[in-house]
C-alpha cells in the first residue's frame, strides 16, 4: 500500500469514526483532523480544490469547536 492510499484510507476513517462522537466539540475536532489528512492528501495528489476545500473545513470546524466551548454553560 502506498502512502497515499494509507492517507486516504486514513482520512476516511477519521471521517467515518467522527460519527460516532456526540459531544459538539469532540465531533468538530475529529472533523478538523480528518480534514487536515484530506489536505495532506490533497497536497499528495497535487489537487486544489481538495486542499481549499478541507483548508475551509478544518477552520470552520476548529473555530465552532472552539466557539462551542466558550458558550457552552459549566
Amino acid at each position: 500500500m502506498t502512502i497515499l492510499n494509507m492517507v486516504g484510507w486514513g482520512a476516511t476513517a477519521v471521517v467515518s469514526v467522527s460519527y460516532f462522537f456526540r459531544e459538539a466539540t469532540i465531533l468538530r475536532r475529529v472533523q478538523a483532523a480528518a480534514a487536515i489528512l484530506w489536505m495532506v492528501y490533497g497536497f499528495l495528489i497535487g489537487s486544489k480544490p481538495v486542499i481549499v476545500a478541507n483548508i475551509i473545513v478544518a477552520t470552520v470546524a476548529m473555530y465552532s469547536s472552539l466557539r462551542t466551548r466558550e458558550t457552552s454553560p459549566d
